[in-house]
């Protein structure tokens, strides 16, 4: 115990390499859209394709909840065994009922993998800001980097490197997924432990005094919902994430349409569209989240976090006029891929700042609900409207809500911890956001001196 206090841990990056098997098989979710042209041929609508990428997307994030609270009654290694176990019986489940009912997959890879993945996800997160206190962007973004670069892997796996769809079907694909699932993580979990009580590596004293972090209080989950920076980033979230899960849902299904329009035969347009989403997209995502996650240590959390969501807004619109072309195609996936990995190094980093670096295990999960809002509202909107033959008007309407997010964010701040304390008023929630007279909006939001307060 002596030499962990004074700074000394032999595995450390361990904890890294156990963070990454974990995410990797937890990113399954993300290599949907493989499987929708298939089930479109199975007689599945456009709608239903989505329904399901929702539904786990809703399962993953109300999960996502219950797991903050049992990390601390079951400890780390067993809460992402148990999601390991989970999401690998979703899967098999569904291989086993029959992977052309919509039902079958709806129960077995939605709402069942879902809940897998949200028991696993928020170990890896809350087991790296523990042992990386000093980098907590660049951390959270290595945690969760084999989340995004995962979805590639299985994509291919299942299409042009492994033709595990054609060869065994997609029963049987679902089936060899679920148990491929289960090991990794279970592999990945042996690293999932906290650091020793009282452990801090070297100059982290020294750092958080540099930055301005030094005494940053931790917030219950009760006190950080009476805050309004908690309704700010959720909301920010929830818009920049559903654009981008909206984007995944489609990927294949908009340009396919788009190329073919140019004169690309069904096979050539499925041929690239898979690889805009199978390898720029992915590749994108899982490089975003480390450089947005390391960019942030520098820059800031709250600065990083409306650039990303700015630009985002940028290629949203732009994406339209770029899915017909195949080389505008992959510049736009990749773009939009890497903006969107920066959700997810971010979002738990800027979580920490606000409300506390050791509570982000219990309040991260309460933030993550907006991913879950996101993940049902947007892919369903951009089902609907694909159904309807309008998808340029999905695109422009997530870039409209990405710049919304951009002007929450800039309003927030280190909330009051006292107050936060409190019964909840109009009164005290509207002075932590230093709304007690509207005029001082606009001068809070603009202020370089705020940016100082919460990069």
């Amino acid at each position: 115990m002596a030499d962990a206090i004074k700074g000394k841990a032999p595995n450390r990056w361990g904890v890294v390499l156990g963070a990454v098997l974990i995410q990797l098989s937890l990113g399954a979710i993300y290599a949907w859209s493989v499987f929708t042209p298939a089930l479109k041929a199975a007689g599945w609508s456009k709608f239903e394709t989505q329904a399901v990428f929702a539904i786990g997307l809703a399962s993953f994030a109300l999960v996502m909840v219950f797991a903050g609270r049992l990390l601390g009654k079951l400890g780390p290694r067993t809460l992402a065994i148990s999601g390991g176990l989970v999401l690998g019986a979703g899967y098999a489940l569904a291989g086993l009922l029959g992977a052309a009912s919509f039902w079958a997959v709806a129960l077995g890879v939605g709402l069942i993998g879902g809940a897998g993945i949200g028991l696993a996800y928020v170990v890896p997160i809350a087991v790296g800001m523990r042992w990386f206190p000093d980098r907590t962007g660049m951390i959270t973004g290595l945690a969760v980097a084999g989340f995004g670069f995962g979805a590639m892997g299985w994509v291919k796996l299942a299409g042009a490197w492994g033709q595990l769809i054609e060869r065994i079907g997609l029963s049987g694909t679902f089936l060899a997924y679920g148990a491929a699932f289960a090991a990794l993580i279970l592999l990945g979990s042996i690293w999932m432990r906290m650091p020793p009580k009282g452990w801090a590596p070297p100059g982290t004293a020294a750092a958080a005094a540099r930055d301005g972090r030094k005494g940053r209080e931790n917030f219950t989950v009760p006190a950080m919902l009476r805050t309004p920076q908690f309704y700010l980033i959720f909301l920010t979230f929830s818009v920049s994430a559903g654009s981008g899960l909206m984007s995944i849902g489609l990927m294949k299904l908009y340009p396919m349409e788009a190329l073919q329009a140019r004169g690309l035969s069904l096979a050539e347009a499925s041929a690239v569209a898979g690889t805009a989403m199978a390898v720029f997209f992915s590749l994108a995502n899982g490089v975003g989240r480390i450089a947005w996650g390391t960019i942030s240590d520098r820059l800031g959390r709250r600065r990083s976090v409306m650039l990303m969501a700015g630009s985002q807004a940028a290629f949203l619109f732009a994406f339209t006029a770029m899915a017909g072309t195949p080389w505008l195609l992959y510049l736009g996936a990749a773009l939009i891929g890497f903006n969107f990995g920066g959700n997810f190094a971010l979002f738990p980093a800027i979580t920490a700042d606000t409300f506390g670096n050791d509570r982000v295990g219990q309040n991260y999960p309460f933030v993550f609900l907006s991913y879950g809002v996101g993940g049902i509202v947007f892919p369903l909107l951009g089902g609907a409207l694909g159904d309807l033959g309008n998808f340029p008007l999905a695109f422009s309407i997530c870039a409209a809500a990405c710049l919304l997010g951009v002007f929450c964010t800039a309003l927030i701040r280190i909330p009051d911890f006292e107050e936060a304390h409190q019964p909840l008023s109009v009164h005290g929630f509207m002075h932590q956001m230093h709304w007690d007279h509207l005029d001082d909006v606009v001068d809070h939001a603009l202020h370089p001196d705020n940016y100082r307060r919460v990069k």
